[in-house]
């Protein structure tokens, strides 16, 4: 129950942050309402196609749907409150990827996928749903140009399969490479850290 809580919470934290997106791109609420649903529902989504399960989970369970629409409208109704809690939702932020990441490589490993896909399926769980927003709003994918961000995913998804792959306890397992993402995400955000781009660039 507890980690469906967390789960639930992590969805309203990334639906937020596709409503926020979406209002300050001045869309309806309808659009808005889509943004905090691709958001939210997109990376899990992908990861069900990659891995073949049909419909995808969050279509199947009602919860999701609700949790993720009804955050859009909040943040539709009182954005203006929701953008004083920047911080709230940025340490909020980094528990749902850590959640959806250790959660998503967990799931492909479970279904038959290896090491190496499910690393890479992980980190697509946690990051999916944010770069889908920013194609709709016709913005560079944020997780490719700014922060560390799906560095953090990948680390913590390498360290669930290689957990995995060594017989550790799933639940152990799952916690640390969990608390390795939010602290890399964390530290990051403190330290105002991006990873490298190319120099001699003009402009």
């Amino acid at each position: 129950m507890l980690l469906i809580v967390l789960e639930l919470i992590g969805l309203a934290v990334f639906a937020a942050s596709g409503a926020v997106a979406a209002v300050r791109a001045r869309l309806d609420v309808f659009g808005v309402i889509i943004l905090a649903l691709t958001t939210a529902l997109g990376g899990g989504i992908i990861r069900d196609v990659l891995l073949g399960v049909h419909p995808p989970t969050s279509l199947r369970h009602w919860p999701y749907l609700l949790v993720a629409g009804g955050t859009g409208l909040i943040v539709f109704w009182f954005h203006p409150h929701v953008a004083k809690l920047r911080r709230s939702v940025l340490l909020l932020d980094a528990v749902g990827l850590g959640l959806f990441v250790t959660s998503g490589t967990s799931t492909a490993l479970s279904l038959g996928a290896t090491p190496y896909a499910a690393c890479l399926i992980g980190m697509t769980t946690g990051i999916g749903g944010g770069a889908l927003r920013d194609l709709l709003l016709r913005e560079i994918p944020l997780v490719l140009r700014r922060e560390i961000y799906a560095v953090a995913a990948l680390c913590g998804a390498v360290v669930v399969a290689v957990g995995e792959w060594a017989g550790l306890p799933k639940g152990l397992v799952s916690l640390t490479g969990a608390v390795m993402i939010i602290t890399i995400r964390l530290i990051a955000l403190w330290r105002k850290w991006n990873a490298p781009v190319a120099r001699g660039l003009e402009g």
